[in-house]
C-alpha cells in the first residue's frame, strides 16, 4: 500500500512535509518516487529515489524538493521548499521493482512506476 499525507493549503514561499506510508516499497528491492497532477495537467514525476540512494529530480523542482526515505518507518518523504502556485496540484507516492539502471529520466514516462497510492493535494496560494 502507498499512503500519502501531509498536504495543504499554504502560500508562496512556504514549505510542506509530504509521507508516504509504503511499507515493503521501501525496502531494498524497489525505486520510488513522488508524482503530481495538476488540474487539466497530465500527471507528471518529480522526484524518485533509486535502491541505491540515488536521486533525481525534475528541473521545475530542483533545489527547492527533497526526497528521502526512512525505511525504519517504512516511510517516504518529499520535502518542499520555497513552494510556487504553479506547484498546485495532487502529489502521488509511486514505486516500482529495482532495475540495474535507474535515474531521473525514469520521471519522464509514468510506465516506469507500476504502483501508486491515493494522492494528498497540495495548494500554493499567491
Amino acid at each position: 500500500q502507498l499512503m500519502s499525507s501531509g498536504g495543504g493549503s499554504v502560500q508562496q514561499g512556504g514549505s510542506l512535509r509530504l509521507s508516504c506510508a509504503a511499507g515493503e516499497y521501501t525496502g531494498s528491492n524497489y525505486y520510488m518516487a513522488w508524482l503530481r497532477q495538476a488540474p487539466g495537467q497530465e500527471r507528471e514525476g518529480v522526484a524518485i529515489l533509486c535502491s541505491s540512494g540515488t536521486t533525481g529530480y525534475a528541473e521545475s523542482v530542483k533545489g527547492r524538493f527533497t526526497i528521502s526515505k526512512d525505511a525504519a518507518k517504512n516511510t517516504l518523504y518529499l520535502q518542499m521548499n520555497d513552494l510556487k502556485p504553479e506547484d498546485t496540484a495532487m502529489y502521488y507516492c509511486a514505486a516500482d521493482f529495482s532495475r540495474e539502471y535507474c535515474s531521473r529520466a525514469f520521471l519522464s514516462d509514468l510506465v516506469w512506476f507500476s504502483y501508486t497510492g491515493q494522492g494528498t493535494q497540495v495548494t500554493v496560494s499567491s
